[in-house]
């Protein structure tokens, strides 16, 4: 399975990180509001920035965070995802941190969390939230890293899959809460997952719908649903004009419930 694979390999990764930086230098300013920037009338987007992965391969080849951060901004988006994953998204913390020098939004660091050392990592590197995958962490890791999270300043995005999965995280004390609408075990997409288990996360929540989200039909249909973000990044990347057809998806986003 991919995730098991991605995960065996963050560890040994993390190990590796750990000796050679295992003083991280302290967190340059204050975090940028990143649950307060989804919370606005209609459906808020939170733009990506990836370069490759597992299902679509490399997604604009060209294309570099300072480039592509001020047209996420000026298109309407609420906050930035940035994928640090070096070995299956070709990402890295570099990118993150320039995406976030060239624009105000606040920025997800999206990654595989396995160790609390990647928590402090990511607010010593200008991450404003950080993700963390029910499907990848014990109960008693989940809220020990949620909790930390918050220590240092930062939102967490806590993405789940199933019923269970959104129970578990709302018993780790998550108020912001993500669907992906990928199965990381196998890469099928379903975008009917996220609506279905909406009505089981509250309302004082923050909902995330997260991948295949394509289309302003797709977007309407979530708005319809009660999501209050979508995580949108290989339909923008992969257009001619990311810009463009990121203003097309927020005004949809932004009119269905306004």
């Amino acid at each position: 399975m991919i995730l098991d694979e991605i995960l065996a390999r963050k560890r040994q990764e993390v190990s590796e990180r750990r000796a050679a930086r295992p003083d991280l230098p302290e967190p340059a300013g204050a975090t940028r509001d990143f649950i307060p920037a989804l919370r606005q009338p209609g459906v808020s987007v939170i733009a990506e920035f990836k370069r490759r992965s597992p299902s679509g391969g490399v997604i604009r080849p060209d294309a570099t965070p300072s480039e592509i951060a001020p047209v996420y901004q000026d298109g309407g988006a609420a906050a930035l995802s940035v994928l640090t994953d070096s070995d299956y998204f070709g990402g890295s913390d570099a990118d993150l941190a320039e995406a976030r020098a060239a624009c105000e939004l606040p920025v997800l660091r999206k990654d595989f969390v396995v160790d609390a050392y990647q928590v402090h990592e990511a607010r010593a590197i200008g991450a404003d939230a950080v993700l963390l995958i029910v499907r990848a962490l014990t109960d008693g890791h989940l809220r020990r890293y949620l909790e930390l999270a918050t220590r240092v300043g930062m939102a967490a995005l806590v993405e789940t899959h199933s019923a269970d999965e959104v129970r578990r995280a709302l018993d780790a004390g998550a108020t912001l809460i993500g669907v992906n609408n990928r199965d990381l075990d196998t890469l099928v997409t379903d975008v009917s997952l996220a609506p279905r288990l909406r009505p089981l996360v509250p309302s004082q929540c923050v909902f995330v719908a997260e991948s295949g989200v394509s289309t302003p039909e797709h977007v309407a249909a979530l708005a319809d649903a009660g999501v209050d973000a979508v995580l949108i990044g290989e339909a923008l990347l992969r257009s001619a004009d990311p810009g463009a057809r990121l203003r097309e998806l927020v005004e949809t986003a932004q009119g269905v419930r306004a």
